[in-house]
Formats: structure tokens, C-alpha cells, sequence
């Protein structure tokens, strides 16, 4: 069992920045890789950027790329987003997912970004 807290939300305006962070505890000697996921009132959850556990393979969601950078401190068990650029249509619900060795997926309850002036 992992269990994973996001913070950093907040509100911010257009052409801000803000950083989040997700923090794993539990049993987690099997992580394997964590992404960060969000979703708006009335959308589908979309995938923001996936981090393997080396921290070498990071694949971005294409609202994500040259914006946002998710890094990771494994001393920590912490992932990070950094997001740039801020634009009103960010706003949503972000999401953090564990993703152990078994495939066994764990999320975090959500931090809320709102990008407006």
C-alpha cells in the first residue's frame, strides 16, 4: 500500500508559474513510476508527464511539453511539477499516480491549480 499527498495548488495568474509536489509513503520499496494527471469540470482526466523510477524516461502530455518539468527526489519520495506559462485552460484538478512493478496504480486525492486573473 502506497499513499501519495499532492500540494502546491493554488491560485496563480496567466503567465505565472507554480510548483507541486506529491509526496509517497507507505510500502514503497516497489515504485516504479509516477505521473502527474488532471482534470477540469466536465473533462476526462488527461496524463501531464509520466517519471520512471531512474528519473531518465519522462514522457510529457502534449498540453505539458515545454511548459511543465517533472523531476523527482528519490530520497524524498517526492515527484515535482514545475509549471510555467501559466494559461487559464490549466486550470484544473492535478493528480497524482503511482505506478508500482505489479502495475498496481495508487493516486492522490488532488491539488487545485486555478489560472486566473
Amino acid at each position: 500500500q502506497v499513499q501519495l499527498v499532492e500540494s502546491g495548488g493554488v491560485l496563480v495568474q496567466p503567465g505565472g508559474s507554480l510548483r507541486l509536489s506529491c509526496t509517497a509513503s507507505g510500502n514503497i520499496a516497489s515504485i516504479y513510476r509516477m505521473a502527474w494527471y488532471r482534470q477540469a469540470p466536465g473533462k476526462e482526466r488527461e496524463l501531464v508527464a509520466v517519471i520512471f523510477s531512474s528519473g531518465s524516461t519522462i514522457v510529457y502530455g502534449d498540453a505539458a511539453k515545454g511548459r511543465f518539468t517533472i523531476s523527482r527526489d528519490n530520497t524524498k519520495h517526492t515527484v515535482y511539477l514545475q509549471m510555467n506559462s501559466l494559461k487559464p485552460e490549466d486550470t484544473a484538478g492535478y493528480y497524482c499516480k503511482h505506478t508500482n512493478k505489479l502495475q498496481l496504480d495508487y493516486w492522490g486525492q488532488g491539488t487545485q491549480v486555478t489560472v486566473s486573473s
